[in-house]
């Protein structure tokens, strides 16, 4: 089971890298003439960020 949780929390923090990693790509795509992708790659950083906090729940209820 631990190492299932240390699987898990490494998963946690890649994903939050990752939404970070988006959402900087986001932002500099906003205002830009490809600002329609800036919008979708925003509702994809909503997305991820919901399921960075399941994720956290799941954890949390591992221990």
């Amino acid at each position: 089971m631990e190492s299932d949780r240390a699987e898990m929390s490494a998963l946690a923090t890649t994903l939050d890298d990752l939404t970070t990693r988006l959402t900087a790509t986001a932002d500099r795509l906003h205002g830009s003439p490809r600002d329609d992708v800036a919008e979708g790659l925003y509702e994809v950083e909503r997305s991820l960020r919901t399921a960075s906090r399941k994720l956290e729940r799941v954890l949390r209820s591992m221990r």
